[in-house]
């Protein structure tokens, strides 16, 4: 005596969905499009000194120290209005190189302003080296 028990058709298991992870994906998608940047604000050239390529200096020193409250050319220190005509005086030619050397504690945005006063009194041969 065996008793059979009828559970009717078989089923077929179900398949899984795919909309919801596509849903995910395409979120995913639009946070990192809108999170990016897809241009550069500003480029500002400068020279790092490490091609190792020797050149000719021309002309008096002009090392610019960029202390967080202080702006000092060849140990001297000078305000920024003042900064462009004293390199000005000192350059050889329009062409030639300034060194600006960073001192500890000046971040970053002193050091731009700086390189932004420099090139936009036509001062444009920026070398810039490592602080102390």
């Amino acid at each position: 005596m065996s008793a059979v028990l009828d559970l009717g058709p078989r089923r077929h298991p179900r398949r899984m969905s795919l909309t919801p992870m596509i849903d995910v994906v395409f979120l995913l998608l639009i946070f990192f499009m809108l999170a990016s940047r897809f241009g550069m604000d500003a480029v500002l050239p400068i020279a790092g000194g490490a091609e190792g390529a020797a050149s000719d200096w021309q002309g008096a020193p002009r090392l610019v120290d960029v202390a967080p409250d202080a702006l000092r050319l060849n140990g001297e220190a000078l305000a920024p209005e003042a900064l462009a005509p004293a390199l000005s005086a000192l350059l050889p030619d329009p062409g030639a190189g300034v060194i600006l050397r960073p001192q500890e504690g000046a971040d970053l945005q002193r050091l731009v302003d700086v390189m932004d006063l420099l090139t936009s009194a036509g001062i444009g041969n920026l070398i810039l080296i490592e602080g102390p």
